[in-house]
Parts: structure tokens; sequence; C-alpha cells
């Protein structure tokens, strides 16, 4: 398994460290390439983990016993109380979340419940779910000028064909397809084919959507706010255009709206 370890550069390949004060011991194998992570900011380490009381057991199973949810550090919690709250397992989790493998919520999804989908289900809008593995570069900075330069991390994603049928089923009856978040709408666009329809596919996804990019899946766009020079941002400005994101921060700020994770969404027509 590979993980963000800080401060990484007092670790060294063979060392051995104490992690939930005893509960697991993490062995540090081996440090990526040092030009792999240079504007990555904090190094990643491929790590062995295992629990001293109970031997055998899986990286999964170790990590759900003895983990935390990965909040981001702009959450935080009273002074002298848990930094991770037991709520934060079931809340910083989409609904409809099924298969393990992202490091971080895809954010845009937490604004539903079973509920709203019911409600939604009642008017007649359908929806399906995908699968895109949040990875490490969505934080990663863009430090370049010229994005054509940055280089985006792959992430694991898969599109299958319910989805397929799903957005054939729009098109069919004249509706949108409105995606819940940036991941969902990289994956989506990493599953077109070179005449531009929507097929079955997966696998691993470099793709950068930056202003230029002709989008042929998604006609709607439910997003939260982003961090400024995040590639995030950038696929919102490719998806609504730069300057009307830039209004549209603009009023986010002057109303003070709550950003980040747990903030304010918006929607984005054509």
């Amino acid at each position: 398994m590979a993980r963000l370890v800080r401060p990484a550069g007092r670790l060294a390949p063979g060392e051995v460290v104490s992690v939930e004060g005893g509960a697991l011991v993490a062995r540090f194998l081996e440090r990526e390439a040092p030009g792999a992570d240079a504007d990555r900011g904090s190094p990643v380490w491929t790590l062995e983990l295992h629990d001293p009381e109970l031997p055998g057991r899986s990286v999964e199973e170790l990590l759900d016993a003895h983990g935390h949810p990965p909040l981001p550090p702009y959450i935080r919690r009273a002074r002298g109380g848990d930094p991770r709250e037991p709520e934060d397992r079931e809340r910083y989790q989409t609904v409809y979340a099924r298969k393990p493998g992202a490091v971080a919520a895809p954010t845009a999804g937490l604004h539903f419940t079973e509920e709203l989908f019911r409600t939604l289900a009642a008017r007649g809008v359908e929806h399906t779910s995908l699968t895109l593995h949040v990875g490490l570069g969505t934080f990663q900075p863009v430090t370049v000028e010229d994005t054509d330069e940055h280089r985006m991390h792959a992430e694991w994603f898969e599109v299958g064909a319910e989805n397929v049928l799903a957005v054939e089923r729009a098109r069919a009856r004249g509706g949108k397809v409105v995606a819940v978040g940036t991941t969902c709408v990289r994956a989506l666009e990493s599953a077109v084919d070179g005449s531009g329809a929507l097929v079955a596919r997966s696998g691993s996804t470099s793709l950068f959507l930056r202003p230029g990019h002709r989008f042929r899946t998604v006609d709607a766009l439910l997003t939260n706010f982003h961090l400024p020079r995040s590639t995030l941002l950038v696929l919102v400005s490719a998806f609504a255009g730069r300057e009307r994101v830039l209004a549209l921060y603009a009023e986010a700020i002057e109303r003070g709206y709550r950003f980040y994770s747990y903030g304010d969404a918006m929607l984005i027509l054509p």
C-alpha cells in the first residue's frame, strides 16, 4: 500500500514505526522516486502494515479496524477532543459508495441522501452510479503557468454497461445528463470512444480536463467549490468558462458561502 507520510524526510527504508498507540506496526519499504513526486509536496511511501495482536489480517481489514476517515486538514474538531468524530465514518461518505479504493470522498455526492434520491425518482429523475477512485493527484496543485505542462496522476475508473444505458435513455427522452462531481465528469469523459460515444470501459485515466476540451457526455454539473490552482477548478472552468466561474466564485465569497467538503455546492447549467 502507498500512503502520504509527514515528516517523510526523517524516514528511511526498513524503518518500523508504531501507529495508533501500538495497535499497528508499519514498516517502510520504498519511497517513490523523487522525479515522480517532486510536484506533489508530500513524498509517497510503500509500506507494510500488521497488527501484532491479530497477524494475518489484510490491509483492508486493518484499515477498517484501526483507520480514521481521511478528513481534509481544514476540518478541525474541538481542542482536546477526538480529531475525528465517530459520525465522520458515515458523514464523510456518499450514500451510494460501494467499492473501496478512493483516498477521499467525492464531495459533491455528500449532498445526497436516500430520501433525496426517492424524491427525484418520484419526479422521473433517474440516477446511476459509476466508479472513480479519487487519488493522491487530486491534492496536487497546479504549479505551472501553462496547464499543458501539468502532469496529471492516474486514477482508476469504471463505467459500466448500466451507466451507458442510463445515459442513452436520458438522451432518448430528451433529458439531460447531470454529473454529480468532477470525478463523475472525468470518468464519463474517459469512457468516450473515438466517435464521441459513451462506452463501457474501465482502467486508469490521466485525463486532464481543461479549457478547450469538448465535453461529450455531460449537460450539467453539480459540484462543490474548489481550491485555487487545483485541477478540479480547472475542470469546472473548462465546463462553464473561466470568466463565468470567476463571477460565480466572486458572488459566493461576497455572500459568505461555505466552501470545501461540507460546504455549499453549485449547479452549473448550459
